[in-house]
Order: structure tokens, then C-alpha cells, then sequence
């Protein structure tokens, strides 16, 4: 069984894909970011680094479909390959950070990849707004990450949104503003239990 967690930088993907993997016993697949060779200097200079950065991701997320094809435990990964695609590459092509010939041969590399992936059991989605999102950028202090513009993650917000409603697979929507997963049981309980029903597994106690 595959799971995805989706949502904006900031949401708390990484957090609750940990969490989820704890209580469940499931494998968890982190996104690629503190390690990743681009991040910083792309968010000092989008547009020399958005090809590359965008590259990066999806050879990983593809490597990483792979492995979890061959698996036969259940994986709950940080971020999808869709979202890498149709959210954050598109957005940095409409910023004018990729041109249209790099956005194109990008694309036609994903389609290539399409013809072996298939969709997750579950994507989960974290939403969240702007002012949330900053807040928890801000808590966790990465450096490349303190001078990200509004307008970027505001951009990506309603791209996620779109992404989301037009989603035809099995997906959970988790509005994230006033919940406190990592710090209260009860926040976390709920998801699980939203979580449970969806996948049509029984109710377990938490850790």
C-alpha cells in the first residue's frame, strides 16, 4: 500500500509522514531537501536554478516510485511526484523561472515516467493557509527558507488547491490551521481515525 502526505512547504508533511509511520509501523519516504545540492541556491537565484532544482526532485521522486513499486510493505512518502510536477514546476515555468523549451523537455520526461506510475492508495492533504505556513516556516529556521516571498507560497497555496479538487484518485482533506498533531493526541487521534476510514482499517491505539 502506498500513502502519500501532500501540502505546501510549511504544512507539516514531513512532521505528520514521521508520526503516521510511527503509529502504524509503515516505512516512511522522505523528501530529498536539507540534502538536496540546489535548494539554496535557488532560492537565491530562481531562475538560473529552477531547472535543475525541479530535476533533481523528479529524479528522486521517480527513483523513489520505483522502490515502492517493488516493495511489498506499506510506504507513506513526503510529497508526490504529481505535486513536484503539476504544482511546483508549473509554478516556477508561469513565474518565468523556466522557458518554455526547458519547461517542455522537462515535461516530456515526466510523461515518459508516467507510463510505469501509478497513483497512491491514499493522498492525505495538508491545508493550510499563507500566515500558517510562514509561522511554521519561520519555527523551523532553515536558512534558505527565511527569505521565501509571500507571493511564491501564496502562488503554490491555490495551485494546491486546484491540484486537489481536480485529484480523481482516493485523497483526505486535513484542514491544518488550528490543529496541533505533534503536540496534542487528540488533534493526531483524529487524523488517524479519518485515515482509518479511508483505507478501511481498524482503529488502533495511539503510541
Amino acid at each position: 500500500m502506498h500513502i502519500v502526505i501532500a501540502g505546501n512547504i510549511g504544512s507539516g508533511k514531513t512532521t505528520l509522514t514521521k508520526m503516521l509511520a510511527r503509529h502504524y509501523g509503515w516505512e516512511a519516504r522522505l523528501e530529498s531537501v536539507v540534502n538536496n545540492p540546489y535548494l539554496t541556491d535557488y532560492y537565491q537565484d530562481m531562475k538560473r536554478w529552477a531547472l535543475n532544482l525541479e530535476v533533481y526532485f523528479l529524479k528522486e521522486r521517480f527513483r523513489d516510485i520505483l522502490k515502492i513499486a517493488q516493495s511489498d510493505k506499506t510506504i507513506i512518502q513526503d510529497r508526490s511526484i504529481f505535486e513536484g510536477v503539476y504544482i511546483f514546476t508549473a509554478n516556477n515555468h508561469d513565474m518565468g523561472n523556466m522557458s518554455d523549451r526547458d519547461f517542455d523537455t522537462y515535461m516530456g520526461l515526466f510523461q515518459s515516467m508516467m507510463m510505469v506510475i501509478k497513483q497512491p492508495d491514499l493522498l492525505v492533504y495538508l491545508r493550510a493557509s499563507v500566515d500558517h505556513l510562514v509561522d511554521n516556516v519561520h519555527k523551523r529556521g532553515r536558512d534558505f527558507e527565511q527569505n521565501m516571498r509571500l507571493d511564491y507560497l501564496r502562488n503554490l497555496n491555490e495551485r494546491y488547491e486546484t491540484f486537489v479538487d481536480k485529484y480523481d484518485g482516493p485523497k483526505l482533506i486535513v484542514d491544518v490551521n488550528n490543529v496541533d498533531f505533534l503536540h496534542s493526541r487528540q488533534d493526531f487521534a483524529d487524523i488517524v481515525s479519518q485515515i482509518n476510514q479511508k483505507l478501511g482499517l481498524k482503529s488502533a491505539t495511539l503510541f
